[in-house]
């Protein structure tokens, strides 16, 4: 025996962090090589010459399945193991120890600093072809780590059969093994820091099995052929700012499900035959999926992310995922993923306490531990945190075309004292509560996204008062495309729930987001946080003794969302009057659309959706703030506003007007800067959408007679619980 009984026993307990360095073919000092081997099921085990044919026997040393055999008068050749397993069965394999490292020194040191957005493609389990044959390369990052191995199905899950090299310093594990079936699961085990051995999905993955076992799988996901370049061009060209964005917010476990078949959800190709036609008909131009990255657990709606890069497994494969993005865009319609950078759940198979330190979380829990999601929060002063963060933004966009990205709970980001008491937070170097790293981390995140992939929408969900959210980052903004108005959405929705009666008391609800509506780029987005928990679905929020009723104001808070300046997101079925509460366990009541009500809404949305994209100038000029004017914003004591909106030529202007009561107006007059006629272009009581026809026919004239400061007026019938919009004729 030519190992000696030290080296030996390292590579048999799995904790030797340098096993290319005994197993394989090496030259030994002073001529010869000798050869070794670990196997499983083997009963013997040969070494083939590959050139010539010829093989060679090994001596096995160790019952568990390790050979070895030194020949003195060879040099290094190309070689395969043939082995004979205990069933008799002969199979002959590339050696895992023969392949030199698939990841770079040049790879390791742009990890170290974090500008390695492609690391994905090094890190995980990607398949490759090398010197003809085909495998998985493997890598983890993991510095404190005493050993790793990939265990699987493939190996018993053994780890003494497939140890893996640490890269010199960088903590990035290595290892390629060949033949390996795809869909096999995996995992990490580890002897970690403080010397137990663990085992933990890869991070870097791009599918995964369910719970409980939670394993990585292996995936060739080099393999699709996308048919989406016309609609990636365009993209590419468009500036978002100017663009119509209307967006669906949809779960997909709870869109729409086969009651038949066990109430299960659809998969990712039948979903896409049913969105791509439900989207289409209802002109929205984007949709925007709940987190579809991997998460155990289905209550958490996908928030609890466990795969940062793979879509998760409940509905199909990553290519399947990948096909329901293609067909979406073949048919005009954008896709956008919600993204959590903000914070990781504590499962113990996943990214807690990686390789026996706190390797992606702050070790103090005043920075590491979230009071009140009982998550963790991510290291962002640390290079390799960021660069995976970063590295998983990108590979959405790279990998699945994905055209933008909301980025969940940043205001948890942004504050180190959010959601803490005293004491349970510390200040950063200034003193100060500003969490300076995640400030830093989400400028990169955006000058990363921005400058790779053109056309491509970033979304802050950011509900205080922090400046420059989307000011650019050379303006020493934040430099998101997009931010929820959640302050808007507050407080209109606070306004819609009361008596109409009361109404007039709370009249600067209406009003008073036009104060700081240009402080920022906006989205109006009633999403599905505003329909769970105990909040009431859209419809239960308004008054009125019938559904009927509260339709009206369900029509009237739409229509006047949509002619409200900034982009639009509704939460799916919110677009048809869903009654209950959004169940992410169920099916959207789709039934209810069986009633005239509920379709007149849908109806609604529909033709709000149409106008939006028909009249360009609402969304060209929406955030600015000539584009919006207020014709008579304070008739408190009837809770009717009217205002306009206007492009920058002379004939892009409509005039918008609301009655928020539920009583009638006769000869209710507006001031008007052009005189002539107005064609009525939507009215929220037409039958059609539900309402009782009441209106002006269609056509209206504006008189001589100064009015609200303007030389012409208008005089209107409104209708109750009524929004109506004019454009000049």
């Amino acid at each position: 025996m030519i190992i000696s009984s030290t080296e030996l026993n390292s590579l048999l307990n799995v904790h030797n962090s340098c096993p290319h360095d005994f197993l394989g073919m090496h030259e030994v000092k002073g001529g010869g090589i000798v050869v070794r081997a670990y196997l499983q099921d083997a009963q013997t085990c040969d070494v083939v010459d590959n050139d010539t044919g010829k093989f060679y026997k090994l001596e096995k040393i160790d019952q568990s399945g390790f050979f070895e055999t030194f020949f003195p008068e060879k040099k290094r050749f190309k070689y395969s193991f043939r082995k004979r397993n205990f069933s008799d069965a002969v199979e002959e394999f590339r050696d895992p120890y023969s392949f030199l490292p698939t990841i770079t020194d040049y790879d390791c040191e742009l990890f170290a600093i974090g500008k390695n957005y492609e690391i994905y493609k090094k890190l995980g389990s990607n398949f490759r072809i090398i010197d003809g044959v085909p495998g998985y390369a493997f890598g983890v990052w993991a510095p404190n780590a005493r050993a790793v191995s990939v265990v699987g199905d493939f190996n018993h899950w053994d780890g003494r059969y497939h140890q893996m090299r640490m890269l010199g310093r960088s903590g990035i594990w290595e290892i390629f093994i060949p033949n390996l079936r795809e869909f096999s699961n995996y995992k990490y085990q580890i002897l970690n820091a403080r010397g137990t051995l663990v085992l933990k999905s890869d991070p870097y993955a791009v599918h995964f099995e369910g719970a409980p076992n939670n394993s990585s799988k292996l995936f060739n996901i080099t393999g699709y052929d996308w048919h989406d370049d016309e609609w990636m061009i365009r993209r590419s060209k468009a500036i978002p700012q100017k663009e119509p964005i209307s967006v669906y917010e949809l779960h997909m476990d709870s869109w729409k499900r086969i009651v038949e078949e066990n109430n299960r959800p659809l998969t990712y190709r039948e979903f896409t035959d049913h969105l791509v036609q439900y989207l289409s008909d209802m002109h929205f131009t984007h949709v925007e999926l709940l987190p579809p990255t991997e998460h155990p657990f289905l209550g958490s709606w996908g928030y609890q992310v466990t795969g940062f890069f793979a879509p998760t497994h409940r509905y199909g494969t990553p290519l399947d995922f990948m096909y329901m993005v293609d067909k979406l865009h073949e048919n005009n319609i954008g896709v956008l993923i919600d993204w959590v950078p903000a914070h990781f759940p504590k499962d113990s198979f996943a990214l807690e306490d990686f390789d026996g330190t706190k390797l992606y979380e702050h070790e103090d829990p005043r920075l590491g531990y979230h009071e009140e999601w009982g998550t963790l929060v991510f290291n962002y002063d640390r290079n390799e945190v960021r660069n995976f963060l970063l590295a998983s933004a990108y590979s959405w966009a790279e990998r699945f075309h994905i055209d933008g990205i909301r980025v969940d709970a940043v205001s948890s980001m942004l504050y180190r004292d959010y959601s803490r008491k005293d004491g349970q937070w510390l200040s950063n170097k200034y003193g100060g509560r500003e969490n300076i790293e995640a400030i830093e981390f989400l400028r990169e995140l955006n000058i990363i996204m921005h400058s790779y992939f053109k056309g491509f929408i970033t979304i802050a969900e950011e509900s205080t008062s922090f400046s420059g959210v989307t000011r650019p980052v050379y303006c020493d903004g934040l430099g998101f495309d997009f931010k929820w108005n959640m302050g808007w959405m507050h407080d209109v929705l606070s306004y819609f729930s009361k008596d109409p009666i009361f109404r007039k008391f709370h009249h600067n609800q209406l009003t008073f987001g036009m104060l700081y509506q240009y402080s920022e780029n906006f989205i109006c987005a009633l999403s599905h946080d505003e329909v769970v928990h105990g909040k009431s679905s859209l419809i239960y929020k308004m008054p009125g003794m019938s559904v009927h009723d509260k339709l009206a104001h369900l029509r009237s808070l739409y229509a006047y969302m949509w002619f409200w300046p900034g982009k639009k997101t509704l939460f799916m079925g919110s677009e048809f009057g869903q009654t209950a509460e959004w169940n992410y366990e169920k099916s959207l009541d789709w039934h209810l659309l069986q009633y005239p009500d509920h379709v007149g809404v849908q109806n609604l949305v529909r033709d709000l959706n149409k106008l939006y994209q028909k009249y360009h100038f609402l969304s060209e000029y929406e955030l600015q703030s000539g584009g919006f004017e207020w014709i008579c914003c304070d008739d408190c004591d009837n809770s009717v506003v009217s205002f306009i909106r206007r492009g920058q030529k002379t004939n892009e202007e409509c005039i918008v007007v609301c009655n928020f009561t539920t009583i009638e107006r006769h000869n209710y007059r507006i001031g008007s800067n052009i005189c002539g006629e107005w064609q009525e272009i939507l009215n929220t009581d037409s039958s059609f959408y539900g309402g009782e026809n009441r209106g002006n026919y269609g056509m209206i004239h504006a008189e001589s007679i100064p009015f609200h400061g303007r030389p012409f007026s208008i005089s209107l019938y409104l209708p109750p619980s009524s929004v109506l919009v004019f454009m000049p004729k």
